[in-house]
């Protein structure tokens, strides 16, 4: 049984080829995929900060207040506005606030 992937020509198919006819979904399939990849930033974004604030509190040798609480007003900022724009729920947004919130006092009562 041969899959028709396997075929050179199947591979080669223009993008174009594979989206649709019609005018008006020829419109939302352009703007789905500028949502998409802007929500991916978005989220990317979001990581980051979490990552930079997780650092911050992880690290033993040079575990300044200040800066920890810089860095956790930054992804509160960041999380903040993809919520307000709907790339995240904002209940997913004050579940991963509230969650980092716990890391970053447990860190600075110490």
């Amino acid at each position: 049984m041969l899959l028709i992937s396997s075929f050179p020509e199947a591979e080669e198919q223009n993008e174009d080829s594979r989206l649709a006819n019609i005018k008006s979904a020829k419109k939302r399939n352009r703007q789905n995929e500028k949502r998409r990849l802007r929500n991916q930033a978005v989220k990317s974004s979001i990581r980051s900060a979490a990552k930079k604030v997780i650092k911050a509190v992880e690290s033993k040798d040079e575990r300044d207040p200040e800066k920890i609480k810089e860095l956790y007003h930054t992804y509160v900022k960041t999380i903040d506005n993809a919520a307000r724009k709907r790339v995240v729920h904002s209940n997913t947004a004050a579940r991963k606030k509230s969650r980092l919130a716990k890391k970053v006092n447990a860190a600075l009562s110490q």
